[in-house]
């Protein structure tokens, strides 16, 4: 990596400021914990002339958590949430999914807007400068092709957050604040599945917090397949949340991370609600998950390897959540 070129840097101390000074720079990016912007910027895939700094804003740190729901400032570091009593007992794929982001001392930094805002990641784009510029590029950086997936007409970069399958299985709304004020989104809608454009939000927007219901009787869990058992982003993550009514499923939302531009709420489990949890339900939601699988050559790890990999680790997270209740 290259040193970090100049830039401005400016101190918002309210999110109201923060749009304001954004509406006024706009090639400008905030910054908050900085894990992934200040490496993204050394290699030379980003240079904002301005970065705005979110460390004042007290109000993007702010949370609480009732009965009936929960809901977290942008700037909530995640090793807060991994550790906070309250976000265990209820919310516990949310807890697993902050603990399993990076290592610790990129947690007690790392925000949670930070990486449900996470730029997608390729191996064709996540290199230096000279290693992009010996390979001709790709189209998410100065190139007009996408290595990953040489015919397509899009890029196929991978989203590799760990935090936004949890809050999908959880079904949480997303809070942006831009010139016009406050909006609400589903989070489910917060994505594209576009490798260059993969988030739903305005060029003066930003998000402010995340709400998540709480409801009586619903389990979750997270979990993710990767090379190492700490630092690595996922080549797979499973986020699960059910409700079990004795022997019979009654609830089941399960959303993947790392296999495609944007982490992907499985369809059609329905079909299983009501149902016994037996092998004929275990088959059928794997498919379920196999269908929302879309890996591309974004990674050093093989594409096969990733398509498998993901319904195998849905059912064993499933098997663990399903036996523990």
């Amino acid at each position: 990596m290259s040193s970090l070129p100049s830039f401005r840097l400016m101190h918002p101390t309210s999110a109201s400021g923060a749009v304001v000074m954004l509406c006024e720079n706009p090639a400008s990016r905030f910054i908050a914990g900085g894990t992934d912007l200040l490496p993204n910027i050394r290699r030379g895939l980003l240079a904002p002339p301005v970065l705005i700094d979110l460390g004042s804003v007290d109000e993007l740190r702010e949370f609480s958590v009732d009965a009936n729901r929960a809901r977290f400032g942008a700037g909530v570091t995640l090793a807060s949430l991994a550790a906070d009593p309250r976000v265990l007992q209820s919310l516990p794929a949310l807890a697993q999914a902050a603990l399993a982001v990076a290592g610790p001392t990129h947690r007690t930094v790392a925000t949670l807007g930070g990486n449900l805002c996470l730029d997608t990641r390729c191996q064709y784009y996540n290199q230096s400068e000279a290693w992009r510029e010996g390979n001709e590029y790709c189209m998410k950086c100065a190139g007009d092709t996408c290595r990953a997936a040489p015919k397509s007409a899009r890029c196929f970069a991978a989203f590799s957050g760990d935090v936004a399958p949890a809050l999908l299985a959880l079904d949480a709304t997303v809070e942006l604040l831009g010139p016009q004020g406050l909006r609400r989104l589903p989070i489910r809608d917060f994505y594209c599945d576009d490798g260059m454009v993969s988030l739903a939000l305005a060029t003066d927007e930003m998000l402010v917090a995340v709400e998540v219901p709480i409801s009586d009787g619903w389990s979750s869990a997270y979990d993710k397949v990767r090379v190492r058992g700490a630092i690595d982003f996922p080549l797979a993550g499973i986020a699960i949340a059910l409700r079990r009514d004795g022997e019979v499923l009654s609830g089941l939302r399960i959303a993947c991370t790392g296999v495609s531009s944007r982490p992907e709420l499985a369809d059609s489990l329905d079909e299983v609600i009501g149902k016994r949890l037996d092998d004929a339900a275990f088959t059928m939601i794997e498919k379920c998950v196999r269908r929302c699988v879309q890996p591309m050559e974004t990674t050093v790890v093989s594409v096969p390897y990733r398509r498998r990999v993901t319904p195998v680790l849905a059912r064993r997270l499933l098997q663990r959540l399903w036996e523990s209740e």
